[in-house]
């Protein structure tokens, strides 16, 4: 992809921590902050710049503060947010289902801040990037499968919010939905699926991974799948992308 890896040892100058800084921000806000949010960053930004915390410690702070979780978590469903985090921190989309369930687990469990944790203290993490090497788009020479392949390009190449709030790039597709402009639609649906969003709750994420664990052990096609479920699973999964 043609990413300029940005490492930023014990030996970096200021300028180079500066320049890692703006990568960073590139990379996991996929925008520079605003002047308000810069303030609430302010400390972990000097202490970054005066060599006091590494850039893994950095992305913690920036993770836990917010500045992320207002633009990535709050507004957002859990198996958004998971997807979101897999780009930001590991530079690649989720492998497969039970990788996104792991980390669902992880997210309704325990938090936010743990999920993220997790991730940061994971042996993947400290093998590509370790202490001093700013997460960036990957490019592999081998994929687990041809859909890693796939989605990983889709998803680091898509603006913020591009496909919507909802559904991760994992599943869209999988369930016939087009999500191409930021909402949802399903060719055999009227409306949109994009009203206000509002908290997932526990149950609701639940029901779209048994929903798409089925899909994915059906011999059907996506649209035939959808139209076998019965109106409360129909309306179980529109109340999930809403």
């Amino acid at each position: 992809m043609g990413t300029l890896r940005s490492v930023v040892d014990r030996h970096a100058s200021v300028e180079e921590r500066q320049a890692a800084l703006r990568q960073i921000y590139t990379q996991v806000l996929e925008r520079q902050p605003y002047a308000h949010e810069r303030r609430i960053l302010a400390k972990a930004e000097q202490d970054f710049l005066k060599d006091k915390i590494g850039v893994r410690r950095f992305l913690m702070e920036l993770a836990r503060s917010e500045v992320y979780l207002n633009s990535f978590y709050h507004r957002v469903s859990n198996l958004k947010f998971i997807e979101w985090c897999f780009k930001h921190f590991l530079g690649r989309a989720p492998m497969d289902q039970n990788e996104v369930r792991e980390y669902c687990n992880i997210l309704m469990h325990k938090g936010a801040e743990k999920c993220i944790a997790a991730i940061l203290d994971s042996e993947e993490y400290r093998k590509e990037f370790g202490c001093f090497t700013v997460p960036y788009p990957r490019e592999h020479r081998y994929y687990a499968s041809p859909k890693v392949f796939l989605e990983s390009g889709i998803l680091n190449h898509e603006h913020f919010g591009q496909r919507g709030w909802i559904v991760p790039t994992l599943y869209w597709h999988e369930l016939g939905l087009d999500c191409t402009a930021g909402v949802c639609r399903h060719p055999e649906a009227d409306e949109i699926l994009d009203p206000p969003i509002s908290a997932e709750s526990e149950a609701l994420q639940e029901k779209l991974l048994e929903l798409l664990d089925a899909f994915e052990t059906s011999t059907q096609s996506a649209s035939e799948a959808f139209a076998s479920l019965s109106p409360s699973q129909r309306e179980a999964l529109r109340r999930v992308i809403h």
